[in-house]
């Protein structure tokens, strides 16, 4: 019999779901661990054929950035993903360096479009990469960032120290100590292997001015502080302060604004580097975050040498 009149009858069918073939699995988790892109050789391990791979350009499912780095799905990458492109690009040994290792590790901010990529070979660059051959790269120099091989805080230092101004340089090695990422034992070590390069005589000088810091007092730097506090037109903070800020023990803030919610630490060259005061110090953050509150650091030598750049940022803070 039909069925009733305007009710559509099932047919009892459905339809079977359709499990991809194993190459595509393969492949979405190659792209899935690397920022969405695959390599030829990868492909080919996969299973896919040289004409498989054509077949895939051409419908669009496979997208070519260089010569044998594939993104697969759409050509839209992230930040990272342009890094890794090109890292991939220059085969096995190749690491992101330079100006775009120090963006990676958070020593700079590097908006450039060249991406500068590091291997132990005569390589040419490409558009939009810079590629910097050298035989001086040992295991400790390298690391990971993002999944993606670079260079270490040690090397990055030396290499940014021969491609980027003094100032850049100086401001590097700054954001090492804030991150608590400075070791001066790896630093002289990879100095030692430096040969005469223009970035051990830039590093060497900038790290014997940054030993030049004042000796100030916890007293006295407070009070320079205070001075630019006052200076600036900024309220006054409260200075050593304990605060109860959630179940846990009590945190000390070297300068504190209630109403604002904020806290501001002030560190000096001689408490970086240990993996103890690194560790604690995130958690302490952390908990300052999580109660509402907004932490800040500033180097010793940022409140001696850059004031207005430590007032600047206070300010935005407190009147944000």
């Amino acid at each position: 019999m039909g069925g009733r009149r305007g009710v559509t009858e099932e047919t009892g069918l459905c339809v079977p779901f359709i499990q991809p073939p194993p190459v595509d699995v393969a492949i979405g988790e190659l792209a899935r661990k690397q920022h969405g892109l695959v390599t030829l050789g990868q492909l080919q391990s996969a299973g896919l054929s040289p004409s498989g791979v054509r077949k895939r350009v051409a419908r669009g499912r496979l997208h070519r950035l260089h010569r044998g780095v594939y993104a697969v799905g759409h050509s839209i990458l992230s930040g990272p993903g342009r890094v890794l492109a090109a890292v991939l690009a220059y085969g096995p040994g190749a690491v992101a360096s330079h100006r775009t290792a120090a963006g990676l590790l958070g020593l700079i901010a590097d908006g450039r479009a060249t991406i500068d990529v590091s291997l132990p070979r005569a390589a040419r660059s490409r558009p939009g990469v810079a590629a910097h051959a050298t035989a001086t790269l040992l295991a400790d120099d390298l690391t990971r960032r993002h999944g993606i091989p670079c260079t270490g805080v040690a090397r990055t230092l030396l290499d940014l120290a021969d491609a980027a101004p003094r100032r850049l340089v100086e401001r590097a090695v700054e954001q090492a100590q804030v991150l608590r990422v400075f070791d001066l034992r790896a630093i002289e070590a990879v100095l030692t292997r430096a040969d005469g390069r223009r970035g051990g005589v830039v590093l060497r000088a900038v790290l014997a001015e940054a030993a030049d810091e004042p000796g100030l007092t916890e007293s006295e730097l407070e009070e320079r502080f205070l001075e630019l506090c006052r200076a600036g037109g900024l309220p006054r903070p409260e200075v050593n302060v304990w605060l109860e800020l959630d179940s846990g023990p009590a945190i000390r803030g070297d300068f504190v604004w209630r109403e604002q919610r904020l806290i501001v630490e002030t560190d000096g060259w001689a408490s970086h580097g240990t993996r103890r005061g690194f560790e604690a110090d995130r958690l302490r953050d952390q908990r300052v975050r999580l109660a509402g509150w907004e932490p800040l650091r500033f180097t010793r030598r940022q409140v001696v040498r850059d004031p207005e750049r430590v007032t600047a940022t206070t300010a935005a803070l407190l009147y944000r």
